[in-house]
C-alpha cells in the first residue's frame, strides 16, 4: 500500500510567468483584467491586477482558477456538465467559489493537472484568451475553452 503520493504542481516561477503573460495579452487587447493562478488544490500561487481592472473581478479571477484547477476542465464547460439537471445547476451554483462561466482553464503539463488559471475583467472570451496566453507562456498543454 502506498502511503504517500506525488502530485504535479506548478512552480512559483511558472505561476508568476503565466499571470504576467495573461496581463501582457490583455494589454494587447486593450482590456484590463485580474488574473489568478492556483495549484491543483486551489491554493493561490500568483495574482496580478491591472490598474483600472474591476475590483469586483478580483475574487472571480481567483475562483475561476480554483474551479478549473480543482475540477480539471474549463469553467465554460460547467453548463454542459449540468445539462438539463436543474438540481445540479442549483446545487453547484450555490457552492462558494464555483464559477460556471468562461475564463478559467486548468493548467496541464503533458496531460497532468498541475493547477488552474483564472482571468476576469473582460468578456468571457477575452478572459479565456488571456488565460490561454498564460498557458502558452509556460509551455502548458493548450486547453480549448
Amino acid at each position: 500500500m502506498k502511503v504517500v503520493v506525488t502530485q504535479p504542481s506548478l512552480s512559483w516561477e511558472a505561476a508568476h510567468l503565466a499571470a504576467e503573460a495573461a496581463v501582457r495579452h490583455a494589454e494587447s487587447l486593450g482590456v484590463r483584467i485580474n488574473v489568478g493562478v492556483t495549484d491543483a488544490a486551489g491554493n493561490l500561487m500568483a495574482f496580478l491586477r491591472m490598474p483600472g481592472a474591476f475590483p469586483q473581478s478580483i475574487q472571480i479571477a481567483i475562483d475561476k482558477a480554483y474551479t478549473a484547477g480543482g475540477f480539471g476542465f474549463p469553467t465554460s464547460k460547467w453548463m454542459a456538465v449540468f445539462g438539463d439537471d436543474e438540481g445540479m445547476k442549483l446545487g453547484f451554483s450555490a457552492q462558494p467559489r464555483l464559477i460556471v462561466f468562461g475564463g478559467g482553464l486548468p493548467v496541464r503539463v503533458e496531460g497532468q493537472l498541475a493547477g488552474g488559471i483564472g482571468v476576469s475583467g473582460a468578456s468571457a472570451e477575452q478572459d479565456a484568451e488571456c488565460a490561454r496566453a498564460g498557458l502558452k507562456a509556460i509551455g502548458a498543454d493548450d486547453i480549448q475553452d
